[in-house]
C-alpha cells in the first residue's frame, strides 16, 4: 500500500500546486546548539488555514465527481480538518456540513462557520461525532470526507514532507505529531521513498498515546476521551489505512508530557515569533524534553498554528 500512497502523493502534489502556500522551512540557531543538531522546522502553521489540513481536505474534494459535488459533504473535527474542508468547499462550490464538539476551540468552529460550512455540533456524551456524520451523510446523500482514514487525504498531508525533502535535501531524523495519523503516515510514507536512511518519529501527548501503544503492541488501541492540551490530537484511536502505513513505515513512537508541549509553544513564540498550536509542537517538545535524542539533521512538522487567545495566554503567562 505505501508504494500507492507514494503515487498518490507525487499525484497531489500536481493538485495542490498553485492551492496550497508552499511554506516556508525554518530553523533557530539557538535551538540548534541546545539540542546538539541540525533542526529544520515545515511551517505549516502557515499553511491556508493555518494547518497541514488543507493540503488532504482539498486533494480529497477536489477528486469528487460532479454529482458528488452538487450532493455536497460530510465531515466530522474538531477544528483544523473542518475548517480545511470548509475552505475547499467553498473553493468549489460545494455545500459542507462539518460535525464539531462543542468543546472545540471557538477560533476553529467560528473560522469554520465563517467559511461557510454548516457546523453542526454535538455533544461528546450523548453521541459519537462518527455517527452523527454518518446520519446526516445517509439522510442527505452527502460524500464523507474523513478527517484522516482516507488515502486521498494521506496522500495530501504527505505532500508537506516532500516539499521538506526537496528543499533541505537530506534528513536523518523527521518528527510528525500524531492524533488519527493521517498526517504521519503521509509523512512517513514520503520520507522512507524520498530520504529512505530518515528515522520517521511519531510524537503523541501522555494523556492520548493509543497510536504509541498500537504502535509497540501491533494492535489497534483507543483511548476514550483523551486529556491533553493538544486538541489537534485528541482522537480516540488511529484509522485502519493509518495503523497500517504507520506499522510499515514509521521508526518509533514517544510520548510528551503536558508541560513538555507548553515549553515548547513558549520556545517557538519568544525565541522563533511563530505562533503554533500545541499540537503543532509535539516535535519539539520530545528534543527540548529529550524524550527524542537526535543529531545530524533534523525536521519536525509545526503541524498547525490555530490556537485560542485564552489558552495561548496561559501557556505564554506560565
Amino acid at each position: 500500500m505505501s508504494s500507492e500512497v507514494f503515487k498518490k502523493i507525487c499525484d497531489a502534489r500536481e493538485r495542490l500546486r498553485g492551492q496550497a502556500h508552499v511554506t516556508p522551512v525554518v530553523s533557530s540557531r539557538t535551538l540548534n546548539q541546545m539540542v546538539g543538531a541540525e533542526v529544520f522546522f515545515k511551517c505549516e502553521n502557515l499553511q491556508r488555514i493555518g494547518a497541514f489540513k488543507f493540503r488532504g481536505a482539498y486533494n480529497a474534494i477536489s477528486q469528487l465527481t460532479p454529482e458528488q459535488k452538487k450532493r455536497g459533504v460530510v465531515t466530522f473535527s474538531s477544528g483544523n480538518h473542518a475548517q480545511a474542508v470548509a475552505l475547499s468547499c467553498k473553493m468549489f462550490g460545494i455545500h459542507a456540513s462539518v460535525v464539531m464538539p462543542r468543546t472545540a476551540p471557538a477560533s476553529k468552529r467560528a473560522a469554520t462557520a465563517g467559511y461557510g460550512a454548516e457546523v453542526v455540533l454535538y455533544d461528546g456524551d450523548t453521541k459519537t461525532r462518527e455517527k452523527l456524520a454518518s446520519d446526516l451523510q445517509s439522510k442527505h446523500g452527502y460524500t464523507m470526507v474523513p478527517p484522516f482514514d482516507d488515502l486521498n487525504v494521506i496522500a495530501g498531508q504527505g505532500t508537506a514532507t516532500a516539499e521538506l525533502i526537496e528543499e533541505v535535501k537530506s534528513l536523518d531524523y523527521l518528527l510528525a505529531p500524531c492524533g488519527g495519523g493521517g498526517l504521519l503516515s503521509g509523512t512517513a510514507v514520503a520520507a522512507k521513498h524520498l530520504a529512505p536512511d530518515c528515522k520517521v518519529i511519531g510524537i503523541e501527548p501522555i494523556g492520548a498515546d493509543d497510536a504509541n501503544r498500537s504502535f509497540y503492541s501491533k494492535t489497534l488501541q483507543r483511548v476514550e476521551k483523551p486529556q491533553t492540551i493538544a486538541d489537534g490530537v485528541r482522537t480516540p484511536s488511529l484509522g485502519n489505512h493509518t495503523f497500517k502505513l504507520i506499522l510499515e513505515n514509521v521508526d518509533a513512537m514517544h510520548t510528551v508530557s503536558e508541560e513538555a508541549i507548553k515549553e515548547a509553544v513558549r520556545f517557538l513564540f519568544y525565541r522563533m515569533k511563530l505562533v503554533v498550536e500545541p499540537s503543532g509542537a509535539l516535535g519539539l517538545a520530545a528534543i527540548l524534553s529529550n524524550a527524542v535524542k537526535v543529531q545530524g539533521r533534523v525536521g519536525i512538522i509545526l503541524s498547525g498554528g490555530n490556537v485560542d487567545g485564552d489558552v495561548m495566554r496561559d501557556i505564554l503567562a506560565a
